[in-house]
């Protein structure tokens, strides 16, 4: 069991996390921060259908956004503002500013944490930056072309460097480079580095419903409290908990940005508490959920499983 002191040293690390990351939510909904990345044609058209102009989900009254969501076309931000829109499976304009919220909020919360060494300090923050920014950069800039790891390596073999592709090279350099500052020899570091790239991208597949992801972060809570990476995994959570109100109305949404940040940033905490078989087998549970997604479809796993169904709907519409 945790001590009083320890507790209390976690507890503030979520809370500055999550200040942190209500904080730029509402302040990039309402003035979203300038894109100065060239969209691709398929990410300008859906920024396009979604329209500065129209209303983020469903109308919350304690939410400080409406003035950014009721914008007439015209107006000075509009053009940034619209490539930060997307549409949802519901149809609904969600903005994609939790993501990089997300990820820099929980860096605050790193980068703040008391009690924290040295070599986690910088593995926690360096992931949740570098994974958020290329996160951020595949959903700005990516389309649709190539899905999934096989397609992105399909067209990697035919000598197409895709969004996908890119993100995924940064996010194995990045997993490496956080586990080996957490590590004491070079086989727990690999093996601790492919566990974090698996984790970033399992969580990145199960993000296709409001809240989802957020959710299925705060399961892990046993997981990444306690240990050396404890305050990784507490800023992490509180970070996750300041986005679900508004990915859960439908107002945001975690994009790769927040998606494969948060998964990377669990799976560190993990790993840094992890001896070498504990790593083998969190790497085998990441690989055997990523190839499964190949073949299976986890929305209808989810959705053919009544607990899993009514955790995956509880906050939000069906």
């Amino acid at each position: 069991m945790m001590g009083l002191g320890r507790v209390v040293r976690v507890a503030a690390c979520a809370a500055i996390a999550g200040a942190a990351t209500w904080g730029f939510t509402q302040r990039w909904m309402r003035r979203p921060p300038p894109v100065v990345v060239e969209m691709s044609p398929a990410a300008t058209a859906d920024a396009t259908r979604s329209g500065a102009d129209e209303p983020l989900g469903e109308r919350d009254p304690f939410s400080e956004q409406s003035q950014y969501a009721h914008r007439q076309p015209g107006d000075e931000q509009d053009q940034p503002a619209s490539a930060w829109l997307r549409k949802n499976f519901h149809g609904e304009t969600v903005s994609l500013v939790a993501g990089p919220a997300l990820a820099t909020g929980a860096a605050v919360g790193v980068a703040l944490a008391p009690g924290l060494n040295r070599c986690a300090r910088t593995a926690g923050v360096g992931t949740a930056l570098l994974v958020g920014a290329v996160g951020l950069y595949d959903d700005l800039t990516g389309d649709s072309s190539s899905k999934g790891l096989g397609g992105h390596l399909a067209a990697l073999r035919e000598g197409q460097v895709t969004t996908g592709t890119v993100k995924v090279g940064v996010i194995g350099l990045t997993g490496l480079t956080g586990a080996a500052l957490v590590s004491e020899n070079l086989f727990d570091a690999v093996v601790g580095g492919a566990a974090v790239a698996g984790h970033a991208n399992v969580m990145n597949l199960l993000d296709l419903r409001p809240g989802r992801a957020g959710k299925t972060a705060l399961l892990h809570a046993p997981l990444v409290l306690t240990g050396t990476g404890a305050p990784i995994g507490a800023a992490t959570l509180g970070a996750v908990v300041a986005t679900l109100p508004d990915d859960l109305g439908e107002r945001t949404m975690l994009g790769d940005a927040g998606a494969n940040a948060l998964g990377a940033l669990l799976g560190l905490a993990m790993v840094a508490r992890e001896g070498s078989r504990s790593r083998l087998l969190h790497l085998a549970v990441v690989t055997a959920l990523t190839l499964a997604s190949e073949k299976v479809s986890f929305t209808k796993v989810i959705e053919g499983t009544p607990v899993l169904r009514q955790l995956d709907q509880l906050g939000r519409r069906p």
